[in-house]
């Protein structure tokens, strides 16, 4: 007899509710069978069998709420008291005759689960972007035979064993939660490839309209509850068709029809015959719904100063050459800034901590967040404890993270944990911006260009070097004097960096 708990289900979540069995008492089960959906505020969790057997008594019941390490039920070893298999209704028969077949594994060959990996601290779910191989085609142990793209990065899926792919059981385009089956790889050396078009893989299934007895997850219906909306007309695009976190969120920011036409289904809109209909990434989903929910849950505000770069552009003209001579790399304004802002963020600690319901986390390290684009999207690799690095440190370290932004090898471990975000839009040539912030960072500091501009020296109208600077900020936990305090320490490193880095 072996008990069914409650996996660990991500940082700071010490509990779910229990959603819907999919196995019942008495019912065989095999390994790695999905038997219950658990649902968090942020996620839901699939709960797999650990071995063969027939499933037990069920000691937790739909809308129970279990904690981390709670006995669920328990599978009894063998399969002796399976309950016989009940005849299928006609109508269900010929939908199982309609259904693509996998590709044949040889005779008595021995079959390997392909599962989805882990993605990462706090990603729950990806999108299985693409098969690498088709039903019917030999594979070698580790070779890449699938991609996932998740909210951040994309991850390879490598074959479990040498064989030949014996079926894909999902789609592209679904979406997959760690250690789920997604194919399985047929051992047998014997097993001849069969021809691709012999086994298509299934299609996705539509998303399922909103049912009035469709269970609820607890993030759900707390944000049905605070937007006075009921959780059931919220149209579901996960499992069975139920809400997710991310559809409730789009369904209450949703802005709202005129009454007439509220009834009124919702469809695209036709294309002409000049336009493309191309399906967003999931990273760019991601970014268009974080950056929204930054919009919506931070009091954001933006304080603008300038700074004069011509100290900086002369101790780089100066010492450049001697500086890539003993470091391999040329000397950017990107490090001066990360000092500076580490500086700032040491007199201002507020800028580096972070809102958690009614408390207040303060950081006492600083990992520092410089935004990259790629062709896919913005992402915001980190460089990690700034403040014990040299300059040429943290031009190697950008460095290193812009490769892997451009080629597609961050990881997950790469972009988690920033305290503040550095963006330099001036690359672009933008003069001055409103950055967006980072949640749950409360910081984020924006670049421009620069450019020569006729400004008051002791006196006198000379052109100098400017550069405006942005720091958006969450007025929550910032205040206005300590924002500008901030900025003004950050102008004071740049123009004078040479105090700054003597730290005098």
């Amino acid at each position: 007899m072996t008990d069914i708990t409650v996996p660990t289900l991500g940082e700071s979540i010490t509990e779910a509710t229990v959603g819907q069995w999919l196995k019942a008492e008495g019912d065989a089960v095999k390994k790695d069978d999905v038997l219950v959906e658990l649902e968090t505020d942020k996620v839901s969790v699939e709960v797999s069998a650990t071995e063969d057997g027939v499933l037990g008594a069920i000691t937790a019941q739909p809308g129970d709420t279990v904690e981390i390490g709670a006995v669920l039920g328990r599978i009894d070893g063998g399969a002796g008291g399976a309950k016989p298999a009940e005849a299928a209704p006609a109508k269900q028969e010929a939908k199982e005759e309609s259904k693509p077949a996998a590709a044949p594994a040889a005779s008595g060959g021995e079959t390997t689960d392909i599962v989805v990996p882990v993605m990462g601290e706090s990603v729950a779910e990806g999108t299985l972007s693409t098969f690498l191989k088709k039903p019917g085609e030999a594979v070698k142990k580790d070779e890449t035979i699938a991609e996932i793209e998740t909210d951040k990065v994309a991850l390879e899926v490598p074959a479990p064993a040498d064989g030949v792919i014996a079926e894909w059981t999902v789609a592209e385009g679904t979406s997959v939660t760690p250690g789920s089956v997604i194919g399985r790889v047929s051992a047998s050396a014997g097993a001849a490839a069969a021809p691709a078009a012999s086994a298509p893989a299934p299609k996705a299934a539509a998303p399922a309209a909103a049912s009035g007895d469709r269970p609820v997850a607890p993030s759900v219906r707390r944000i049905s509850a605070e937007a006075g909306v009921d959780p059931q007309n919220i149209p579901g695009t996960g499992r069975d068709g139920r809400a997710t976190k991310a559809d409730a969120m789009a369904y209450v920011n949703a802005p709202k029809a005129p009454a007439a036409a509220a009834a009124a289904p919702s469809a695209p809109r036709e294309t002409g015959p000049r336009e493309e209909r191309v399906r967003m990434t999931r990273l760019r989903q991601t970014i268009a719904r974080r950056l929204k929910e930054a919009q919506d849950t931070a009091a954001m505000l933006t304080t603008f100063n300038d700074v004069d770069m011509g100290a900086i552009m002369d101790l780089r003209k100066k010492h450049q050459d001697a500086f890539v001579a003993k470091h391999g790399i040329k000397l950017g304004f990107m490090s001066f800034f990360v000092k500076a802002c580490v500086n700032a963020l040491k007199e201002v600690p507020a800028v580096n901590a972070e809102i958690d319901g009614q408390d207040i986390i303060y950081k006492n390290y600083y990992d520092i967040g410089v935004a990259v684009g790629t062709e896919k999207g913005l992402v915001v690799p980190v460089v990690r404890d700034s403040d014990d690095m040299s300059l040429a440190g943290i031009e190697k370290a950008i460095a290193n993270l812009g490769k892997k932004a451009r080629d597609g090898e961050l990881t997950i471990g790469d972009m988690q944990g920033g305290t503040f975000t550095i963006s330099n839009g001036g690359i672009y040539g933008s003069l001055m911006s409103t950055p967006i912030l980072n949640p749950p960072q409360s910081g984020v500091l924006g670049m421009h260009r620069i450019e020569q501009r006729p400004v008051v020296v002791n006196g006198e109208i000379k052109i100098r070097p400017m550069m405006y600077l942005a720091l958006s900020y969450d007025h929550r936990i910032v205040d206005g004097k300590e924002a500008v305090t901030f900025l003004v320490r950050v102008k004071e490193a740049l123009e004078d960096p040479e105090r700054m880095l003597l730290e005098v």
